[in-house]
């Protein structure tokens, strides 16, 4: 019995984890909305203890964080990066697997982004003692899509494709024969911040106050303001040639700041803002929406509301809109970023989106962050719940967000948008 035992223990040691020394230099790089992080851990083990420095380069930008909280625990391994960005503290958690000379981590940004990274030792650094591989993933789909978050190869499934043709090529392309609507920058008061906030409102051609119109709501991405639609996308051009030739209703854009803080500016560090675009959904509901309804002649019922937007917008939306179906009846997410919430968490009772009249997802085939609108767009499928998926060939730019506008505004506010 017991030379059985032991036998047994024998057959079972190849299988137990043990602790590899992580003391060294590792290197990570992926994709964000700021642009492409590369970072060089710096780590020492002392026992489960663990340690280091963390160098991280954003174009031009370089930091250094202290790395805290780090344990090793078999093959089990977490620590925390900690900034302060303008007097915020954000912490920057990560937690996974780690082998010899590669770790699979999930890194999570606050409560704003979450995406899965692998870090590989450098070869120039000297590496301890072996150790077992990490773990491999027990969820096959998650493995075959990539996970939830950005950076990592991008991978297409079958039905990542169009769902519509490309416009034509003169659809953002100004006409001087028709009718033109326009933009103004106007203030309101918000009491979730506590000061006046600015908001670019973009009115049809003939706006009058005697016709009552319905409302989009359009929001930007983590580096943009009020005026990054405007500026990069002019939407006043694409929706004057959509309504002058009958394929859009006419209708009332308002283009917010999505960051609901006194200073509201992007800054030097975007991801400082990033705890203000949640706290958004509560200006948008309780002082914009109200202001807008109190000043310009709109229709107040949401089968005429919509919400949709681009990046971190598209992460707000879908995560406000699919909050709040008692306010919103068209959504929309354009190349939508980590921003947004888990797609059971976003629709917990798939039945509930039966109210919706639209839930629209777009994404480029060459967009780091893909994963994201993949994993919502899988998670409605399995649901079986109405979508529109529409995958073209662009990355996380404005030749894609333009094109969602596009396709977007042409089926909302009208009785069959599916």
């Amino acid at each position: 019995m017991k030379k059985s035992a032991l036998l047994f223990a024998a057959a079972f040691l190849p299988f137990l984890t043990y602790s590899a020394d992580l003391t060294g230099t590792w290197k990570a790089e992926f994709d964000t909305q700021i642009g492409r992080q590369k970072y060089t851990y710096t780590l020492k083990q002392n026992g489960s203890k663990l340690t280091g420095k963390a160098n991280a380069e954003i174009g031009d930008q370089r930091r250094v964080s202290d790395l805290t909280e780090g344990k090793v625990d078999g093959d089990k391994v977490s620590f925390v990066e900690k900034l302060n960005f303008n007097d915020n503290d954000i912490r920057i958690t990560y937690s996974g697997t780690a082998s010899v000379n590669e770790m699979k981590l999930t890194r999570e940004v606050g409560d704003f982004a979450k995406e899965e990274i692998v870090v590989k030792r450098d070869p120039a650094s000297p590496t301890p003692t072996p150790n077992q591989p990490a773990a491999a993933s027990n969820n096959p789909e998650r493995e075959r899509r990539g996970g939830r978050g950005f950076g990592g190869p991008i991978v297409l499934a079958a039905d990542d494709k169009p769902h519509f043709p490309d416009p034509a090529e003169s659809f953002d392309k100004e006409r001087g024969n028709i009718p033109h609507g326009k933009i103004e920058l106007v203030e309101y008061d918000s009491k979730t911040v506590g000061n006046k906030r600015k908001v670019n409102i973009y009115t049809p051609p003939g706006y009058s106050a005697d016709q009552k119109y319905p409302v989009l709501y359009l929001l930007h991405g983590i580096g943009g303001d009020e005026n990054e639609w405007p500026r990069g996308a002019r939407p006043e051009i694409i929706l004057d040639n959509l309504f002058a030739d009958k394929k859009a209703v006419p209708m009332i854009v308002v283009m917010p700041n999505g960051r609901a803080q006194t200073d509201d500016r992007p800054g030097p560090n975007p991801f400082s803002t990033a705890p203000a675009f949640a706290k958004f959904e509560q200006d948008l509901l309780h002082d914009l929406i109200p202001f807008i309804e109190s000043k310009y002649s709109v229709k107040t019922d949401r089968e005429h509301r919509a919400l949709a937007g681009l990046s971190m917008g598209g992460g707000q939306s879908l995560n406000f809109g699919l909050g709040n179906i008692d306010k919103f009846a068209w959504v929309g997410g354009f190349s939508s970023a980590p921003n947004t919430k888990p797609a059971a968490e976003l629709l917990p009772d798939p039945a509930a989106a039966k109210k919706l009249k639209l839930l629209y997802l777009s994404c480029g085939n060459k967009d780091g962050l893909i994963r994201v609108s993949q994993g919502v767009h899988t998670y409605l499928k399995e649901k079986e719940v109405p979508h529109i998926w529409h995958i073209d060939e662009h990355a996380h730019d404005f030749q894609h967000w333009k094109k969602g506008l596009y396709h977007f505004s042409q089926l909302i506010f009208k009785p069959a948008a599916k």
